[in-house]
């Protein structure tokens, strides 16, 4: 598993403005984004005990976190992500989920996932069944992302962040959802082992600093 640098700052809806034209000019768009954006949905699993949530806002070194999540309302390509962070670096696994897995994850029924070849879902289902992972809250938010090659430098501009409360209904297009409380615009940097100075220089905001924003922590603010 490979760890990145990633740097996180709340930002305001002008610096997202000025960031997307300066961002535009040198960086790329990602070839997955249409008219520049997509929408992101994820389903996010905690312990009864919320065992990631707590660490987060503990500030816990050493976390983990499952979600699934698809792109723009397609339900027809599922991805299961297990995100990792231990000393400020961060990585993640990835593993394209059946139509069953999907259904059996956003169900909350370990045992239909018991058989699955893949060893992250084989993860899933052991934490699930050790662990009571289950799945907690929806969390949908607008992302316009831009890359460059040295470094391997990813940009996100993240917002419209909104919440499913308590509500889990993962592949329903229409379930209903509300905006995070206190949601800002995120500005997201990510890079291999170096950050060239061009890119640093570009995502330097006057006032802002870095951030441990957690979409997942916002959008249980209300339970």
């Amino acid at each position: 598993m490979d760890f990145r640098h990633e740097w996180k700052h709340e930002i305001g809806w002008g610096d997202l403005l000025a960031l997307r034209s300066r961002l535009g000019a040198v960086m790329e768009r990602d070839v997955h984004a249409r008219d520049g954006r997509y929408r992101i949905r994820s389903l996010y699993f905690d312990s009864l005990e919320d065992k990631a949530l707590r660490e987060k806002i503990d500030g816990v070194n050493a976390r983990e976190k499952f979600r699934i999540r698809y792109y723009n309302g397609d339900t027809s390509w599922v991805l299961l992500e297990k995100k990792c962070k231990i000393n400020g670096l961060c990585s993640k696994d990835q593993a394209v989920l059946s139509a069953g897995e999907v259904r059996a994850a956003a169900e909350a029924d370990p045992t239909a996932l018991a058989d699955s070849p893949t060893p992250l879902v084989q993860e899933l289902y052991r934490k699930m069944r050790t662990q009571g992972l289950r799945p907690r809250t929806i969390v949908d938010y607008t992302r316009e992302p831009f890359v460059y090659g040295p470094g391997n430098v990813r940009v996100t501009l993240d917002y419209d962040i909104r919440t499913g409360l308590g509500g889990t209904d993962f592949l329903d297009p229409d379930c209903v959802t509300i905006p995070a409380a206190r949601a800002p615009v995120i500005l997201e940097v990510k890079w291999d082992a170096f950050l060239p100075s061009l890119i640093r220089d570009i995502v330097q905001i006057p006032g802002t600093r870095t951030s441990a924003f957690s979409k997942y922590a916002a959008c249980r603010v209300y339970g």
